[in-house]
């Protein structure tokens, strides 16, 4: 439903339009940062929004520190709504945005904790992270944890796509290229083993799940 409105309205379109979306945003002047930052936010909770265009944008226009600095932020708190969203008006809410199928497919990381396994997961480059950031609201995670987690979890995906902006504001196109090579190889590898990789972390999770429940069974 959400993608459909997005497409209809064609906010999708002016999302996946660089030269729009930055001209919105120096239309905004001095409280262009801000736009920025309500950019990413939007991205987030939006998840069908990709959030690779918005990643280069930032380093496009502001250079690679304060375009990390902004997409950190923005991405921080657009985390934290989705999150919070989720924990406030529960699964009827957070399928209006994920698919079914999707939750069911990670309904193991909502009844424990889980800390590391969930950070592994925001790790691996091409990972529907804004889902995630829904789905996790349904489980047992704090609101500092799940920061901490999602916040260093995302930071090399966001270095990588503001360097790759950078790069496009000054035209180094060899460092670009030769960056998009590494991002490209990643990805395609990341694709390859994504399903071998979850799969590997949801065993390790019922492993650690039986022993936990051995400890606590023991006299």
């Amino acid at each position: 439903m959400l993608v459909l409105i997005l497409y209809k309205t064609g906010t999708f379109h002016f999302f996946m339009d660089r030269e729009k979306v930055s001209a919105f945003l120096d239309s905004l002047g001095p409280l262009s940062f801000i736009g920025f930052i309500v950019l990413q936010v939007f991205q987030v909770i939006a998840a069908p929004i990709p959030g690779e265009v918005t990643g280069i944008l930032g380093g496009y226009l502001y250079g690679a520190l304060i375009g990390i600095i902004l997409s950190t932020i923005g991405l921080t708190l657009g985390s934290w709504a989705a999150f919070t969203f989720s924990k406030i008006f529960g699964r009827p809410f957070v399928e209006k945005f994920v698919k079914k199928a999707t939750i069911e497919r990670y309904d193991y990381l909502l009844h424990h904790k889980g800390a590391f396994l969930v950070f592994l997961l925001f790790l691996i480059p091409g990972f529907p992270k804004d889902y995630l950031c829904y789905i996790l609201g349904l489980g047992h995670l704090s609101t500092k944890e799940f920061l901490v987690i999602s916040s260093v979890g995302r930071l090399m995906g966001t270095i990588l796509l503001t360097l790759g902006g950078t790069y496009i504001r000054y035209h180094q196109y060899y460092r670009f290229s030769v960056l998009l090579g590494i991002a490209i190889v990643i990805v395609f590898l990341s694709m390859v083993y994504r399903d071998k990789l979850e799969k590997l972390f949801h065993r390790w999770h019922l492993h650690r799940d039986r022993k936990s429940k051995d400890k606590k069974e023991w006299p």
